[in-house]
């Protein structure tokens, strides 16, 4: 066999060979922006180009603080492809974070897209090693920046040629760095090797997950985090139509994007897929989903009620995934076995929100606190340690944290997982969020997800708080769709849950709040909730004659 590596400029290659006439649209400042794979392989070798003239050498960070548009799948290209590394800075994280982030990695160039500028201009002054700014815009000029050495980002690669020769070098060079989004300490540093990513590619397409160049595919998971899931990459590699959402999206957007591009599949977190039911709810007979193959939802626990409203009312079906930064993402994906067809429809719904079967390519085990793996009965539970082509072996400059997330060559994920008879996985809970009541262990998230079913929930959330007598016991802060407010108490949340979780499970006190806080991904913050807990901020939302701590 010859040896050939596998790098991710044969995925650009593929595109603009066997597809160059199908179509990229993106949502862009002016309006909607279209072009061909054809076009961009063009302007990614200008871009290419552009880079060298900047004075990009081989290895050198290139980062981008940017939404999902046509631009950044450019970058996603024509930096690791001409043998730079791209750093995806997340636009989410707090200043402080932010200059860690860029100053860790040692980014050379900064593309900025244009709404984007001010708070990086909040923060040059503590960005020492950055040489040079690029402003992203459908604009013809440069808006007023304090930024000094800017370009901007059509002007730069408009003169260049449209060929560019990608070089060729070994597989397990650096192709893309990215940050975890934080929920302790500053974020960890994870490279991702061509090899990695490749490899991640093919496996994503593999069954029901994969694409092809009939569909039109979404991605709403940010390019800024974890990839995008692969997507640009995979979607690229099929010839699929792909549609970008760009700056700020909101669930208007999404609806509008699904129905007028006609889109196939889509990619989120269930925060994101909760707005768009909401949206399409408050505008009956507006949207036609008809078109949709299926939703995937990832990054959190999805709630079997949310699965069943996406089948019974959009006729859509919404399966889950689970991953992480340090797994590049995708490591698990729920879809359906055929031996599992002939479920009662409640089940079939209650399985969709497992995280789902293993992929192809890694290697699992799942032990318990003494080390022994448990059984694979649905029932014991322990911690999820991977391995595989496409799994971390270090933090990129940090040998402490990677000597904690290790254990005889096997990254450990930190998630408290089961697995079924049939293979299926159940993150249980974070390690740390798990609640220990009475010696006896409770998942906030099992304990959510029953919490939102109830009719008139929005979001909920579950945190452990102090007991004397417990050790732990469950807070649950909820929020009430608007109709619901003033109407609903704690007590119809604590009635509701009294013939669906044991009787120990069932919170001591619910919290009403306005809004449940987010990571930097759209995740649950309830390291957050347990601050304000901490504070007594939490206190101010419930009856203040009925005290809730314990």
């Amino acid at each position: 066999m010859m040896d050939y590596p596998l790098l991710l400029k044969s995925i650009l290659y593929r595109a603009h060979t066997v597809f160059p006439e199908k179509e990229i649209v993106s949502r862009d400042y002016s309006g909607i922006f279209r072009y061909t794979y054809a076009d961009l392989y063009k302007r990614v070798c200008r871009l290419a180009g552009a880079l060298d003239r900047l004075g990009v050498q081989a290895g050198d960070k290139v980062g981008t603080f940017a939404w999902n548009n046509h631009r950044h799948l450019e970058l996603y290209f024509a930096v690791p492809c001409s043998q730079r590394v791209l750093h995806t800075v997340n636009i989410r994280l707090f200043q402080e974070q932010l200059v860690y982030t860029i100053n860790h990695a040692e980014d050379k160039v900064l593309f900025v897209d244009e709404d984007l500028v001010p708070i990086i201009e909040g923060i040059a002054d503590q960005l020492p090693l950055v040489q040079a700014y690029v402003i992203m815009t459908d604009k013809d000029s440069l808006p007023d920046t304090t930024l000094k050495n800017v370009y901007l980002y059509e002007q730069l690669i408009a003169d260049g040629p449209d060929v560019y020769e990608f070089p060729s070098f070994d597989e397990n060079t650096p192709a893309i760095i990215g940050y975890t989004s934080a929920t302790t300490g500053m974020p960890k540093g994870v490279v991702y090797t061509h090899r990695g990513l490749y490899l991640h590619c093919l496996t994503t397409l593999v069954g029901e997950l994969g694409s092809d160049e009939r569909d039109v595919t979404m991605p709403i998971v940010p390019m800024f985090h974890v990839n995008a899931w692969g997507r640009p990459f995979s979607d690229t590699w099929v010839g699929a139509k792909q549609v970008y959402p760009g700056s700020r999206p909101q669930p208007e957007d999404f609806c509008e994007l699904i129905h007028n591009e006609r889109v196939t599949f889509s990619a989120g977190v269930p925060t994101i897929w909760m707005g768009i039911l909401n949206h399409v709810r408050a505008n009956p007979g507006r949207y036609d989903f008809s078109c949709v193959r299926y939703f995937l939802s990832g990054g959190s626990a999805l709630p079997a009620s949310l699965t069943e409203a996406y089948e019974k009312e959009l006729g859509v079906r919404l399966y889950q995934g689970y991953g992480q930064t340090e797994t590049s993402p995708v490591t698990f994906v729920c879809f359906p076995k055929s031996s599992l067809d002939d479920l009662p429809e409640s089940e079939k719904y209650r399985l969709r929100t497992k995280s789902g079967l293993l992929l192809p390519g890694l290697e699992m085990k799942i032990v318990n606190s003494e080390g022994r793996e448990v059984a694979h009965d649905g029932k014991e539970m322990g911690e999820l340690l991977l391995r595989g082509p496409w799994i971390i072996n270090e933090y990129y400059k940090d040998p402490e944290k990677t000597k904690e997330a290790f254990a005889d060559g096997w990254f450990r994920t930190g998630d408290i997982v089961t697995i079924d008879e049939n293979g299926y996985l159940q993150v249980i809970d974070r390690t740390r969020d798990l609640i220990k009541s009475g010696g006896e262990w409770i998942s906030s998230v099992d304990l959510e997800n029953t919490i939102m079913a109830h009719p008139d929930v929005l979001e909920a959330a579950v945190i452990g708080i102090p007991s004397e007598k417990w050790q732990e016991r469950p807070l649950a802060c909820v929020v009430l769709k608007p109709e619901a407010k003033g109407r609903v108490k704690k007590e119809d949340i604590l009635k509701f849950l009294e013939d669906k979780v044991a009787k120990w499970w069932i919170p001591d006190d619910v919290v009403f709040i306005d809004e449940i806080p987010k990571t930097s991904v759209g995740k649950f913050s309830k390291k957050t909730l347990r601050e304000q807990y901490e504070q007594g901020k939490l206190i101010k939302f419930n009856d203040p004659h009925v005290p809730f701590r314990h």
